[in-house]
């Protein structure tokens, strides 16, 4: 009999591990990738298509384009989880398997800062992100703050290089003399795991007029 993984979130976690199961056990395993979306998008991806120099489309990959030998993929939400039995409740169906493998990542709260939602935007989600395409787009000049709400925050480079590419696009429609750009966080320096990363952002930020 084989053996059935059951893999939860089609992440860089639940990819990398079933492409290893893949090629590890091939047709001995019988591995099923779930996930609610039909895709991905890489993180740096979603600044291109916000700042208007890719589009969604170009930077989708599908999952069933890139699961490899042996790995059924279902698109499909999860609704509850059994560790004991290793059983899985989704809309299309339950799912049990001999070994079971959670890799959901963990979900953003833009709730969690009162007026976030009411009032700013938020780019770490990918429908976030394309979404502020349209309205950077339309952006005519002012201020502009990329803040940090709380810590630990997910992929720590994004706030920093999120501030300097909007110096960038500023500048390239000539509307950066007329803009203030501030990155605010709850931290003494950009990345603070990284002093050589750290520093040199802050000659960058003072170079462009960002302001920290």
């Amino acid at each position: 009999m084989r053996m059935r993984v059951l893999v939860l979130g089609a992440g860089f976690g639940g990819l990398e591990l079933s492409t290893r199961l893949s090629e590890e056990f091939g047709a001995d395993a019988d591995v099923v990738l779930i996930d609610q979306s039909d895709g991905f998008v890489f993180g740096f991806s979603k600044l291109e298509v916000m700042f208007g120099r890719t589009t969604a489309e170009a930077v989708h990959h599908s999952y069933r384009d890139v699961v490899k030998p042996g790995v059924q993929f279902v698109q499909s939400a999860i609704r509850a989880i059994d560790p004991v039995n290793k059983v899985v409740d989704t809309d299309s169906g339950e799912f049990s398997a001999d070994i079971l493998v959670i890799a959901l990542g963990a979900d953003l709260d833009p709730h969690g800062t009162p007026g976030l939602v009411q009032g700013g935007h938020e780019f770490y989600t990918v429908h976030g992100a394309f979404a502020l395409r349209e309205v950077l787009a339309d952006f005519s000049g002012g201020r502009v703050i990329v803040g940090v709400m709380s810590t630990p925050f997910k992929c720590p480079p994004a706030p920093s290089e999120t501030a300097l590419l909007m110096h960038d696009s500023l500048l390239e429609r000539g509307l950066r003399g007329q803009s203030q750009v501030d990155l605010v966080m709850p931290l003494p320096t950009p990345i603070p795991p990284s002093p050589a990363a750290s520093d040199a952002l802050l000659e960058a930020f003072a170079e462009m007029a960002v302001c920290l």
